[in-house]
């Protein structure tokens, strides 16, 4: 009896609480869901998606919805990468290749000539019975965070061709422990929770009411936001990185598409590290020897006594081995005695003590390289590796890189011919492409770099452009602080001083383009930019054709609209 009175009080209790509990999980989960239908009933806030549907050429297409990165940049601050709009009909033929990554994917400083333009001329040139679309999603300040919802917009968009060039911004980007964008929390299922609170009208509205809006600041906004490689933070940081790419290659690949992952090149050689922190134990006695020893060491190098000038610096290494600015001190003179080997391992160290972490570490790397060989379907381009055996003693330096990510013609050149070897070399067989590429082939198969700038009219007038808005963003912190800041001005002022080409050539050499490619919408751009100063009339009229899509706002240099 006392038995089935003590089965029965647990029945009864949870006949009566189950009610309550529901009620208390279920009513406001309605109410949460009324507001947010009230909300989009009123039209307040905005949708989400990656995508939305307009027309190009009278044709449907799906354009870039430029409130997509809402979830992921305070009011004011969001970035968005070049517009662009992809046919809702896929014409037979067609090979579409989506890239994924930050500015350094997307071609800063102009996206006009970055690695997906070149690789787009190669692989129309090499197959010209084929349609190649090249889509770039790059942008700037995003993360590995952005590329999965982003692989997610495009998963239905009939690609062929993932391509992800990821890894600088995982510290510093949304949601990254550095960052200067988002809240930093570090657990991947709180992060993701936030995004989809964020996507929401009502998380609209609290975003809006709740943050202070603010304005784009460059890498200056990250000055204080150091964090050492020592940190317990890293951890989260290169288990979400490997999450979020994992996830990024499973969707892609559900969608029937290849995707390839590369490693990400750095500027080792010519870029210093922008902030170093001492370990935190070191006592002021410790310190004051070490700096003695840095100094001495900083006198004898200048006096170009490398060799002693090591020694100090070793010595300093010995009291505090984790301040960036001393390993990049002790690859420089490593450099100048010819070991070559030793000095690339600490410019390496130098990279990976930065505590201001704007350029992919070596575990990113490490992890790009460990994911694509563990993914069925996926393959690597090792782009550190190429850019190391294509510079000068194996250290990638401002020859393939300009400043710190973004790179060079020829380093965008370099990326691209390695993509158009993997692509290539598995085309299809019915697109009537030629047996598989190998490397000794590359003069027969691939245009030169000469050639896909000519069909990209990167004209000496642009190149010219490009060095002196990257000598401009060197004036300003955090480029300002480093180590070798005066060379790294020096290096571009050469390059921005050189003469100009006269304005006609410049004007034949985009005539020359535009006959081979006339849709190409960005030539059109740039070709209108560059009218402007000499004819607006003209430039007005290279704009216009530039839309990416119907009804597309299309401005002037000054800001003017164009109907």
């Amino acid at each position: 009896m006392a038995t089935s009175t003590a089965i029965e009080n647990p029945v009864r209790g949870w006949r009566f609480w189950a009610p309550r509990l529901a009620t208390a999980v279920l009513l406001p989960v309605l109410l949460l869901g009324i507001a947010e239908g009230a909300l989009r009933l009123f039209g307040v806030g905005f949708p989400t998606d990656l995508t939305v549907p307009c027309t190009m050429q009278s044709q449907p297409a799906s354009c870039y919805n430029l409130f997509f990165p809402a979830p992921f940049f305070p009011p004011g601050m969001i970035k968005t990468p070049q517009a662009y709009a992809i046919p809702a009909q896929k014409p037979q033929g067609t090979f579409r290749i989506f890239v994924l990554g930050e500015s350094a994917a997307m071609g800063d400083p102009d996206p006009a000539y970055g690695f997906s333009r070149y690789l787009e001329v190669m692989l129309r040139e090499r197959f010209p019975s084929m349609k190649f679309e090249v889509v770039n999603t790059g942008s700037v300040a995003i993360n590995s965070h952005v590329l999965l919802p982003i692989a997610r917009g495009l998963a239905n968009q009939r690609p062929d061709l993932f391509i992800i060039y990821s890894g600088n911004n995982e510290v510093v980007g949304p949601y990254g422990p550095g960052t200067a964008l988002t809240s930093s929390a570090m657990s991947l299922p709180v992060i993701r929770s936030i995004i989809f609170a964020r996507s929401t009208r009502l998380g609209q509205l609290l975003t809006k009411v709740g943050t202070q809006k603010r304005e784009w600041g460059g890498m200056e906004m990250f000055l204080d936001k150091q964090v050492p490689a020592r940190s317990p933070l890293m951890a989260h940081v290169y288990a979400n990185f490997e999450s979020n790419l994992r996830d990024t290659i499973a969707i892609a690949r559900g969608s029937g598409a290849r995707v390839i992952v590369a490693t990400v090149a750095t500027n080792l050689k010519d870029c210093a590290p922008f902030a170093s922190l001492h370990r935190e134990d070191l006592g002021q006695n410790a310190l004051r020897s070490w700096s003695v020893l840095v100094q001495q060491g900083s006198d004898l190098e200048t006096a170009r006594s490398y060799a002693d000038a090591l020694k100090a610096y070793l010595s300093a290494a010995q009291i505090d081995d984790q301040y960036a600015e001393l390993e990049f001190r002790i690859a420089r003179c490593l450099w100048m005695l010819g070991d070559y080997r030793a000095a690339r391992e600490h410019f390496l160290r130098s990279r990976d003590l930065d505590t201001l972490r704007f350029r992919a570490d070596s575990k990113i790397n490490d992890i790009n390289r460990s994911v694509a060989a563990s993914s069925p379907g996926v393959e690597l381009v090792d782009a550190d590796e190429i850019f190391a055996k294509e510079s000068p003693n194996g250290i990638v330096g401002s020859e393939l890189v300009y400043e710190h990510v973004h790179m060079t013609p020829e380093g965008n050149y370099l990326l691209a011919r390695a993509m158009f070897l993997q692509i290539a070399s598995k085309l299809p067989a019915e697109t009537g492409q030629a047996p598989s590429l190998q490397e000794g082939d590359i003069s027969s198969h691939i245009s030169s770099q000469t050639e896909c700038e000519q069909l990209l009219a990167f004209t000496r007038h642009d190149r010219l452009r490009i060095a002196r808005e990257m000598l401009e963003r060197l004036q300003k912190p955090p480029f300002t602080t480093q180590l070798n800041h005066s060379d790294q001005v020096l290096r571009l002022t050469i390059k921005a001083d050189a003469p100009d080409e006269r304005p006609d050539e410049t004007v034949a050499e985009y005539q020359w383009a535009i006959r081979k490619k006339p849709d190409d919408r960005i030539l059109h751009y740039n070709f209108g930019l560059f009218l402007f100063d000499y004819n607006r009339t003209a430039a007005a009229e290279q704009l216009r054709m530039s839309r990416s899509w119907d009804g597309f706002p299309v401005f002037a240099p000054d800001g003017t609209p164009l109907e």
